[in-house]
């Protein structure tokens, strides 16, 4: 059930949009979940709450206050936003806490890897800093940011935990939380036409030791997107890669499989390591004006660098370190959104269908 509210306070207007479901199937979650959601009666509802104040203190100061709970996992996000004129930087001051199953790298994968069962270790996240987006010139944008972040991995009972059921550490102190300060900086390329489009973009994060026990640690990651229409067809190629280097945590490791990385695999059950590389190809055709059929061939790999994640989970549950994923899928485009169905075989032969909803109103 949904609702949407507007409060008139004065010359400000507040936005509230309220979104809560009910969860009807958590009596066929697998039993892991089931167990750490079951504690209080809004334990198996998810959903949203946007608060929008567009002018907080009379200056055209925005105000936004996000929260979205899920069955295992939660997150609050609130930003604040000064005007500024368009040829200066804009800020943004960010509070965020969030709660969520580290599945990508403490998973256990299961059924011929196509599905990934809780390890137990689930990260609890709070941050705190400023957001810098310099002014977009041609067709380049950039962002820097600085935040200082707390992280406290705890156990599927809400306790604090630093080792996992193996009695690896599970943070980079070796105690129950780390402390980071975190420089990063985010550039964006995009250019598109008629007949196609091409998107790079490049993020560097680098961990200042404010303390003697806070990580120091560089990591990048870039995604590069190329799409090119053939008559009626559309052909959609990626590559993401990246890498750490200095201190690492395993939650910081980079996770390769599931539905946004190597289909037909589980969350993070290809493997978790110091580097990724994943390829993503995908071609669609239309079948009538609101339907499109896709093939497509996912591969990823960790570079061989699963064994340089402190602890080694990667090894520990098994996980074969490259992957390779192929199927066909269904894009069902109306007013109220898009529908995307997709099967997917992995190397293993185990089948697995994927379904999403995007871009609803």
């Amino acid at each position: 059930m949904g609702a949407q509210k507007s409060i008139h306070a004065g010359n400000a207007k507040i936005d509230f949009n309220v979104d809560f479901t009910q969860k009807l199937c958590a009596a066929m979650m697998f039993q892991p979940f089931r167990n750490a959601v079951a504690g209080s009666p809004l334990s198996h509802v998810i959903g949203s709450l946007c608060i929008k104040h567009p002018n907080l203190f009379g200056k055209s100061e925005k105000l936004d206050v996000l929260w979205d709970k899920g069955l295992c996992d939660s997150n609050i996000l609130i930003t604040y936003r000064k005007p500024r004129p368009e040829w200066l930087s804009q800020h943004a001051f960010i509070i965020q806490h969030s709660m969520s199953p580290e599945t990508g790298i403490h998973g256990i994968p299961v059924d011929n890897f196509s599905r990934t069962r809780s390890g137990g270790v689930n990260l609890r996240r709070f941050s705190a800093g400023v957001d810098l987006s310099e002014p977009a010139s041609s067709n380049w944008s950039s962002k820097t940011s600085v935040k200082i972040e707390h992280v406290s991995p705890v156990n599927d009972e809400g306790r604090s935990i630093s080792r996992d059921h193996h009695g690896f550490p599970v943070t980079c102190s070796g105690g129950y939380h780390d402390n980071m300060v975190v420089l990063k900086q985010e550039s964006r390329f995009a250019n598109a036409n008629d007949c196609s489009f091409t998107r790079f973009s490049l993020q560097i994060e680098q961990g200042i030791p404010i303390l003697s026990k806070w990580l120091l640690f560089n990591r990048f990651k870039f995604v590069a997107s190329k799409g090119v229409r053939f008559g009626p067809a559309f052909f959609l190629t990626s590559l993401t890669g990246g890498s750490i280097v200095g201190d690492i945590a395993p939650y910081q490791a980079f996770s390769i499989g599931g539905q946004s990385s190597v289909r037909g695999y589980g969350e993070g059950a290809v493997g978790s390591g110091r580097s990724c590389l994943v390829a993503n190809s995908e071609l669609t055709l239309p079948l009538n004006p609101m339907l499109e059929g896709a093939v497509f061939l996912d591969c990823g790999s960790d570079l061989g660098s699963g064994r340089h994640v402190p602890g080694n989970p990667s090894l520990r549950h098994g996980k074969p370190g490259t992957g390779v994923g192929v199927g066909c899928g269904l894009r069902f485009k109306s007013h109220l959104g898009h529908f995307q169905v997709d099967y997917a075989v992995n190397a293993f032969q185990q089948r697995t269908v994927y379904f999403g909803f995007s871009n609803l109103s």
